[in-house]
């Protein structure tokens, strides 16, 4: 079948009236980066990408797996053992073919620093610890901000802007002060229970998940727990982050972020600092409880 006769005004016609024509004009000269392409992250490309963002940068060291297809947007049949960020730029090419895309594996770390300086918009989409704390460590210096989700059962967006304070300090990781490449699985691990010790704290999260499931999760002894409906709405809320830092609009997404509570029909921001104190005592105490078992 020959390719069509792409045009980039007729592609995007029906997002005027969302965004203004000079909004469009610069979110096809925007570039963001999106580090994991697969649950949240590949949800975000898509709706990036369809948006009509004309420079993405894609990094995943992973390959799809039959495990993906309950929620990764990006794999299909024909997709599973085919590296994730090789098979999303494709896709995209098939949605943009004017849009530019580059596509790095495990190097891009090494490659971040170069990123950052010149890609102003960085979506965290993997779930590596050393690798997300080198994430924002980069964009703080390089003057990036950051949009990411928290580790919850309900959707969740922060926007961490250049100088905001980072999860690691803000949250207390164990990490602080080390080389992100000799973080340790113990660290890491450490780092993500506070990560969820906070979430349980500032959301209803653990009303909405099997707790004993979520405990073996914790330990290590299961894979993390994912879910279309909750995957997919939270990339697209980093994309809406993502598109209002690329047009210019002003967010009130902070570096706290907030949690979507599509059960109850209602927004749960970040509780005050008092009734937040009392409840991550309880919260301490019940997960202490949760893993002992």
């Amino acid at each position: 079948m020959a390719p069509m006769n792409f045009d980039y005004g007729e592609f995007t016609t029906r997002n005027l009236g969302f965004v203004t024509a000079e909004e469009q004009a610069r979110l096809r000269k925007a570039e963001v980066f999106v580090a994991g392409v697969g649950g949240m992250g590949g949800a975000c490309v898509q709706a990036l990408a369809r948006a009509g963002v004309g420079r993405l940068i894609l990094a995943d060291v992973d390959e799809f797996e039959t495990s993906n297809l309950n929620r990764q947007v990006f794999a299909f049949t024909d997709t599973v053992g085919r590296a994730k960020a090789q098979a999303t730029a494709e896709a995209i090419r098939r949605i943009n073919p004017q849009a530019e895309v580059q596509v790095l594996g495990a190097e891009w770390t090494d490659h971040l620093g170069d990123i950052a300086a010149r890609c102003k918009i960085l979506v965290n989409g993997c779930d590596d610890i050393p690798a997300t704390i080198h994430l924002y460590r980069t964009a703080q210096a390089q003057g990036a901000s950051v949009i990411d989700a928290y580790a919850a059962p309900l959707p969740s967006v922060i926007l961490v802007r250049p100088g905001d304070p980072r999860p690691e300090a803000r949250l207390g990781y164990p990490t602080r002060g080390q080389d992100w490449r000799a973080i340790t699985p113990e660290a890491a691990r450490a780092a993500f229970m506070k990560e969820i010790e906070y979430v349980l704290t500032h959301s209803s999260a653990h009303r909405h998940v099997d707790l004993a499931m979520a405990a073996e999760m914790a330990a290590g002894k299961r894979k993390r727990m994912s879910f279309a409906p909750m995957v997919i709405t939270t990339g697209c809320l980093l994309a809406y982050e993502a598109l209002s830092l690329a047009t210019g609009r002003p967010s009130r997404t902070d570096f706290r972020g907030w949690f979507f509570n599509p059960y109850d029909l209602k927004v749960e921001r970040p509780v005050p600092a008092p009734i937040a104190a009392v409840k991550r005592a309880l919260v301490r105490r019940f997960m202490a409880k949760l893993l002992a078992k």
